[in-house]
């Protein structure tokens, strides 16, 4: 009886005992929390002895240039951020706490150093990251990524062939070397070509991030920094294919230009069509060009020097044109003048030689046919009197004659004049060309002389 007793007894135990729910996998996990942060003071540096320096490591992976604002001199630029350092209040046994070797804790219940960068300017839009990872000897690993918005000293005289070296400078802000000390997670050399995360597809190309740690001393106490030196360089053929090749194609259209005849009237037009076309891309590239208020790009005085050119070349073919009608009008004022000084004031010697020309004419036809000629002091020189009955015009002939001769020979000076004027109108054409064409060589030499010092700077 006392046997059917037990085993029932037994049996109840055991049904009962199957009926207790099992104990939560995760209240270890909240024993082990609640036991590392209930004495624990976020505003403590994490170490037994005080005079023991906490060093912290940092890494970083550069993900992006998302911005480069050489107006403002600011780069914005993503990168993955990591410190690591070590937590002497954060240590456990994992065998009392279910093998648990490795918690996330919230950032702000723990001590996390004051790590900045001093080149920072503006808030990014960085993702809130509000936990830390904590192993249980102590190591605490801080990952975030964050989108810097920093200064830099953007030199872009040689845009769009520029190359950029924007720093990113970590250290404490509050604590000396003596209490938070910087060092280098993975080995410079491997941060430096670590490009494996960086997007390549851009207008930017990541060279290397090299980097240095150096104590910088402010008010007789030294801090601890870390310069990660970010060198990139901008991809040029966007800006050549819409920028350079369009302007150098436009100087070539107005170079050829001047082998268009000067008579033929469409030289400015042609030439004016140019600059206005230029002017026309020149407005739409200005949001192109990145501008500062200290220095110009060497691309912006390339346009202002191809439009002053430009400007040039037209007003050199203005005067030639101008030039060669201007002198058309002034050849015919001079043929007038040289008709009328020819037959007021050297009246005696060409009508002497008329006369004598006449006389002899006369003479021969006196013999022939029979006429006699009285010469006199009128102002006819000579009349002529038929000796025969009937009376022949032979004067207003002779004057018809001498008018006709007259005329011709003034319109054959007159072309004459003209033709040679013409041919001094076009050297002085070529000569400007020449000239166009010097100013045309010097500014690509001036130009490829200072790309060369900056490139060998």
């Amino acid at each position: 009886m006392s046997s059917i007793l037990l085993l029932s007894l037994l049996l109840s135990v055991i049904t009962q005992t199957e009926l207790v729910p099992e104990k939560p996998k995760g209240s270890a996990l909240n024993h082990l929390t609640r036991l590392l942060l209930c004495k624990y003071n976020c505003g403590v540096r994490p170490v037994q002895n005080w005079t023991k320096p906490t060093t912290v490591y940092i890494d970083l992976i550069i993900q992006s240039v998302l911005d480069v604002d050489g107006q403002t001199q600011k780069v914005t630029t993503s990168i993955w951020y990591r410190q690591i350092w070590n937590d002497e209040f954060l240590v456990w046994d994992p065998e009392e706490f279910d093998g648990i070797t490795e918690i996330s804790l919230s950032s702000d219940a723990i001590w996390v150093p004051d790590i900045i960068i001093s080149e920072f300017v503006d808030v990014g839009k960085s993702p809130v990251i509000p936990y830390v990872y904590v192993n249980c000897t102590g190591t605490v690993k801080n990952y975030k990524p964050i989108q810097v918005v920093s200064a830099c000293h953007l030199e872009i005289y040689a845009f769009p062939f520029d190359k950029q070296n924007c720093t990113l400078t970590f250290r404490s802000w509050l604590h000396s070397v003596n209490e938070v000390d910087l060092a280098l997670w993975r080995p410079a050399e491997e941060i430096a070509n670590d490009t494996r995360e960086f997007m390549n597809d851009g207008e930017w190309e990541l060279l290397s991030v090299p980097s240095h740690y150096w104590i910088l001393n402010i008010e007789d106490r030294d801090y601890a920094q870390i310069q990660f030196n970010v060198l990139i360089r901008r991809r040029p053929l966007l800006y050549v294919v819409s920028l350079l090749i369009p302007s150098i194609f436009l100087m070539v259209v107005d170079v050829t230009s001047f082998y268009l005849p000067l008579t033929s009237g469409t030289r400015i037009t042609f030439k004016t069509s140019i600059l206005l076309g230029y002017t026309v891309i020149r407005v739409n590239m200005m949001d192109e060009i990145p501008a500062t208020a200290i220095k110009t790009p060497l691309i912006g005085t390339f346009f202002a020097v191809c439009m002053a050119l430009q400007v040039l070349s037209l007003a050199m073919s203005i005067f030639a044109v101008k030039l060669l009608y201007y002198s058309d009008k002034e050849f015919k004022e001079m043929s007038i003048s040289a008709s009328l000084l020819d037959k007021y004031v050297s009246t005696d010697k060409s009508c002497t030689e008329s006369a004598f020309t006449s006389v002899k004419t006369l003479d021969d036809m006196k013999q022939s046919g029979g006429y006699e000629f009285d010469l006199s002091p009128e102002p006819d020189l000579f009349s002529l009197t038929e000796v025969s009955n009937s009376d022949f015009p032979l004067e207003k002939i002779l004057q018809e004659v001498m008018s006709l001769r007259l005329y011709l020979q003034e319109e054959d000076n007159e072309g004459s004049s003209q033709f040679y004027w013409v041919e001094l109108c076009l050297k002085v054409d070529k000569l400007l060309f020449s000239l166009y064409l010097l100013l045309v060589f010097v500014f690509v030499m001036t130009l490829l002389l200072h790309w060369g010092d900056w490139s060998s700077a």
